[in-house]
């Protein structure tokens, strides 16, 4: 979620699935049903980005956290872990760095996030044990605007989706999702122009994964209210992309503001009973122990923002292709 971001009018001009998109047919009253996402309530105020990421057989949180965020007197953005069991954080690092996201390989964490908002450039970090962290310069693309960032593995390449604003002849309109692949994680390239989604209308916080050959990517849809809600698309390729039948995958409702985190306090559990609430976004997922831990945003899109947490009742596959049946 963007409290910046004032371009819903120009988005919302045309809700046309546009060029390289189209819509899977719909499901008849017999056939298939959703996957059953249940929310279970709001964890954290003021926090937006998170991951879920398993990492040596535990359950982590990877937490952006911004400079305004309440506890935060460092006076800068940074990122951490929360371990979710313990509630433990580990030590902040990528100090200045924003708009990050987490991926586990083996016996390393990698972390990646923007130079700074709206920035230029990706960094790379890795470590093995959570406290001391290596950086690396990963992507740079000159005059973009980079914000969100999601990374999967496919074969034997590593797949990037990266949120751009800017400029305008690369975006179409913002925002938009282009692609990068890495053999490292460490260095990455950016894949041609055609690898893309989606030019023709606003299509923010992407969220990739990769299964039985196809690439899953979860986003953020600009909607007639206005109102923000996460949709989910599929390729084989990062061109044709087909809408879920489904979609959203997750909207606003009253479930958002139940109360997942009993260390809130009254006056936060009274911010959040008061909310304006129109918005489902940054959403970001992961399996551990047979279901599938799903987090993501909810607010008013313009500045008030809360972290929740939902979950699907079976594997992280079983969640993915229950959306295309």
């Amino acid at each position: 979620m963007r409290p910046t971001r004032t371009l819903f009018l120009a988005v919302t001009a045309s809700l046309a699935l546009g060029q390289g998109v189209r819509d899977v047919p719909a499901v008849g009253d017999e056939g298939p049903s959703r996957p059953e996402i249940r929310k279970l309530g709001t964890l954290d105020l003021d926090m937006v980005e998170a991951t879920p990421v398993v990492f040596k057989d535990r359950l982590y949180r990877f937490e952006y956290v911004r400079k305004d965020y309440k506890s935060n007197a460092s006076g800068d953005s940074y990122f951490r872990f929360i371990d979710v069991k313990t509630g433990a954080a580990t030590p902040a690092f990528a100090h200045g760095r924003d708009l990050g996201c987490a991926y586990a390989e083996g016996e390393s964490m990698w972390a990646f996030g923007v130079d700074n908002w709206d920035g230029t450039k990706i960094i790379a970090f890795r470590s093995t044990d959570l406290k001391t962290w290596e950086e690396h310069p990963a992507l740079e693309l000159p005059g973009w605007g980079l914000f969100n960032t999601s990374v999967c593995k496919a074969g034997d390449r590593y797949i990037m989706a990266i949120e751009v604003g800017k400029p305008p002849e690369v975006v179409g309109v913002p925002f938009t999702s282009r692609f990068a692949e890495s053999r490292d994680l460490k260095t990455w390239k950016l894949l041609p122009e055609d690898r893309v989604f989606s030019k023709e209308r606003y299509s923010a916080c992407p969220s990739i994964r990769f299964l039985d050959g196809w690439f899953y990517m979860t986003y953020l849809e600009a909607r007639p209210g206005p109102k923000y809600e996460t949709y989910i698309v599929r390729s084989r390729d990062l061109i044709r992309w087909d809408s879920s039948p489904f979609n959203p995958v997750l909207a606003a409702s009253e479930q958002d503001k139940a109360i997942a985190n009993p260390k809130l306090t009254i006056e936060q559990r009274a911010k959040i009973a008061a909310a304006v609430d129109r918005n489902n976004s940054d959403v970001d997922f992961c399996e551990f122990q047979g279901r599938t831990v799903i987090y993501y945003s909810w607010g008013n899109q313009q500045g008030t923002e809360f972290l929740a947490e939902a979950e699907y009742a079976g594997p992280l596959a079983s969640f993915l292709r229950g959306f295309f049946p």
